[in-house]
């Protein structure tokens, strides 16, 4: 099977980590797999470092230059998938006509509805297949009136790591200033106001009232920096929590943690949280989207009600208070993970929805 995926955006966030993992599944699969990408894009760089063959763009007129190379692309190669890994990318595949050379598929990694505009309708009606990466979103492709017939569910996946090592975990703890015994709360992604890090900053200052030590550790940047600074002022923990900006090497953020925490309100799915879940970390996560459908709740991880900061607070304390239960979710939840949520099925999914379209 040959297939072409075409990204188009130029950071690196969780589509593009399930593109690369996508590609290198296909590959040792004995597939052939090109991107087509922006030069210079992360997922292009990473792309290149591991082998897989690359169709570089100029970012000048993107999406005009993206069209035009997947017009020759198409009609010249005899791809027997187009895949395209988000919205820009579905633009430039229906501008080239992609869809009349091979099944054009398109990953949907969102939770709003499909816009009713004529432009939008047009792009994904050219779509054999949309695929959603979680119920949640399918039901808000279904809502837009996109027929079932035309969906599909491949759950996201990540690759299960190694567990950290007491020295890797210590190393981690340092480098953040982290004292050893003080409880770490953790939370990955853009600061962003539906990324709902604010109710984090409230919990914790529920919480230091009973683990005076805990302190709250947010990885990534975004506009909603100044406000949530302001905020830990505000309720007096402003000393215990860390703006970390954006790190490159996650893994080291997954290694200090005691509990990971995702606030988000409207999570398609999240890769964030199943990380954290095959690092066996407990975890907790707001009770709607894509996240329900990853935690069972009291089993491999809590769910707890969107902004109630008690209820948040309340399930922080308990997986602070008794290091058994703790321990029970953390694995329980990577054990989670590994079955439903491994890069592997996601590939062998992947694999065969391409097989339907081609049958």
């Amino acid at each position: 099977m040959k297939v072409l995926l075409v990204d188009l955006e130029s950071e690196w966030r969780g589509g593009q980590n399930q593109a690369l993992l996508l590609l290198k599944g296909l590959r040792e699969h004995g597939h052939s797999a090109e991107l087509v990408a922006p030069a210079g894009a992360a997922l292009q760089q990473r792309a290149i470092a591991t082998g897989i063959p690359v169709h570089a763009l100029d970012r000048l007129f993107l999406r005009a230059r993206a069209a035009a190379q997947l017009r020759r692309l198409t009609k010249a190669q005899g791809y027997d998938i187009v895949h395209v890994n988000e919205p820009h990318a579905l633009t430039a595949a229906w501008l080239a006509k992609a869809h009349r050379h091979a099944p054009l598929l398109v990953s949907r990694r969102v939770g709003y509805p499909i816009s009713q505009n004529w432009f939008a309708r047009m792009r994904y009606d050219a779509a054999a297949r949309i695929i959603a990466i979680s119920r949640w979103s399918a039901e808000r492709v279904i809502r837009s009136g996109i027929p079932q017939s035309k969906l599909a569910i491949v759950y996201e996946g990540i690759e299960i790591p190694a567990r950290p090592s007491r020295e890797q975990r210590a190393k981690a703890r340092s480098r953040w200033g982290v004292p050893a015994d003080a409880p770490l709360l953790g939370c990955v992604g853009v600061l962003s106001p539906d990324k709902g890090q604010a109710w984090l900053i409230r919990a914790l200052a529920q919480v230091r009232k009973k683990f005076p030590a805990a302190k709250l550790f947010l990885a990534g940047d975004g506009p909603c920096r100044a406000r949530l600074q302001g905020l830990a002022r505000e309720v007096g923990v402003a000393d215990a929590v860390i703006f970390a900006g954006f790190v490159s090497d996650v893994e080291s953020v997954y290694a200090a943690l005691d509990v990971f925490l995702l606030p988000s309100f409207f999570e398609a799915l999240s890769n964030a949280l199943m990380s954290a879940m095959a690092y066996a970390i407990p975890s907790i996560a707001f009770n709607l989207g894509g996240p329900a459908e990853i935690i069972e709740d009291g089993r491999s991880g809590l769910l707890v009600e969107p902004a109630d900061v008690e209820a948040l607070g309340a399930a922080i304390v308990k997986i602070l208070g008794n290091a058994a239960f703790a321990n029970g979710l953390g694995e329980n939840g990577r054990q989670r993970v590994e079955q439903n949520f491994s890069s592997a099925k996601m590939v062998g999914e992947m694999l065969r929805v391409y097989e339907e379209c081609l049958t």
